[in-house]
């Protein structure tokens, strides 16, 4: 049987977490299958469209929360900092890849 989206994500080490330091915020992201997607597990927030139409369905999550939340269990994200400096620049691009 062939891995399912989130099991790929996993073996492949796509989830991360983008820290900028002094400041110690951080984003979460994924790389889903073809494009990066900002995350919010706390929230139980992505910005990929199948989290949008699918809670519109009345679903709760998409893999790439699901993948996050295994990831943070299992302690396997890759860890990236930034400076501070860098924080609006590394939004805009998240931003324009939407």
């Amino acid at each position: 049987m062939g891995k399912d989206k989130k099991d790929i994500i996993l073996s492949e080490r796509r989830t991360k977490v983008h820290i900028f330091d002094t400041s110690q915020r951080r984003i979460w992201t994924v790389v889903g299958m073809g494009k990066e997607y900002w995350l919010d597990p706390d929230l139980d927030f992505c910005s990929c469209e199948g989290y949008y139409f699918g809670r519109l369905r009345g679903k709760k999550s998409c893999y790439h929360l699901d993948a996050i939340r295994q990831a943070k269990r299992e302690n396997d994200i890759e860890v990236i900092s930034f400076s501070d400096e860098e924080y609006s620049y590394f939004l805009k691009s998240l931003v324009d890849d939407l």
